[in-house]
């Protein structure tokens, strides 16, 4: 499936374009539909606060144990899995460092993201393309 690069406001600029992924997750009987950054610099995929607990994610500071880098270092983070819904794809479980911080975005890392969908960037044509992992 091709996507346009896209804003998260309508004040913002095509320049502030980047490739956001409509996403569904989903915990037990709870989804949240977001827009996923794919992000391909992001070793790991990151969940924010409120979003894990609209899936019934229940934090417990003993497991908040994960270590991000960059600017997301200085926040407690710990392992969640949900399954996500891509499209028209087949569902896959993606493994999340939930972060507890809610001005974060959903990034969509390597770690497990990347591992599951095949992602190729048309940055000059502000588009990209995300298939289900051959074989």
């Amino acid at each position: 499936m091709r996507l346009k690069f896209s804003t998260l406001h309508p004040s913002q600029s095509i320049g502030d374009s980047l490739p956001r992924l409509p996403i569904t997750l989903r915990n037990g009987e709870k989804l949240v539909k977001v827009a996923g950054l794919v992000d391909s610099g992001a070793t790991v995929s990151v969940l924010p606060y409120q979003v894990g607990l609209q899936l019934g994610f229940i934090w417990d500071d003993r497991k908040a144990t994960l270590r991000l880098a960059g600017n997301l270092g200085s926040h407690p983070a710990q392992g969640v899995i949900a399954m996500a819904e891509v499209g028209e794809y087949a569902s896959v479980r993606l493994v999340f460092a939930w972060i507890k911080n809610d001005n974060a975005p959903v990034l969509l890392g390597h770690t497990n993201f990347f591992k599951e969908f095949d992602v190729c960037f048309f940055s000059s044509q502000l588009e990209f393309e995300v298939k289900p992992k051959a074989g």
